[in-house]
């Protein structure tokens, strides 16, 4: 049942982070065509370009459960390579159980008040012409924490397997 549950966590960020990953492409091309029309045509769209900024949310903060998946965290790797398979297990477990989940609770929490006062009055863009969903944008700050919870608990567990293992030092 744990097998099943932690597995259906890392696909669920693995969909979730590939799917993000093309929004970069879709970004590029949103912002050629930004520039090309304003620069060539002398027009604007508001709108267009506040989309691009909630594409870049979403890579960022949808795609970060993918990234601690794929151990894609910036960390001092001069001193992490050469340690054994066990000690970067008790240092992933340390930093998984002290740094990540009290930082996604702390997020969490401190977001949720914002978002939902986003949601009750169905926030829309302060520029003429903007987007009229920056509640679904503001929602972003409180799916990360719960998705990188959720690889959290994946990833415990991936690092007390390696610790149970008795035949590697």
């Amino acid at each position: 049942m744990l097998k099943r549950i932690l597995s259906s966590i890392e696909k669920i960020n693995a969909i979730i982070g590939k799917v993000v990953a093309w929004f970069t492409m879709i970004m590029v091309l949103m912002t050629c065509a930004i520039v090309l029309f304003r620069y060539a045509f002398n027009e604007g769209n508001i709108a267009v370009q506040e989309l691009v900024m909630y594409f870049h949310a979403a890579v960022f903060m949808l795609g970060a459960a993918y990234t601690l998946q794929d151990d894609g965290f910036v960390r001092v790797d001069i001193f992490y390579q050469n340690y054994s398979t066990k000690t970067k297990a008790w240092l992933n477990l340390f930093g998984t159980i002290f740094l990540l989940m009290p930082m996604v609770i702390f997020i969490f929490w401190m977001c949720f008040d914002y978002v939902i006062d986003s949601w009750r009055i169905y926030e829309e863009s302060r520029e003429t012409g903007g987007l009229a969903y920056v509640y679904i944008l503001k929602s972003f700050m409180l799916i990360m924490p719960v998705l990188l919870f959720l690889q959290g608990i994946s990833e415990f567990f991936k690092q007390m397997v390696i610790l149970q293992n008795k035949g590697e030092k």
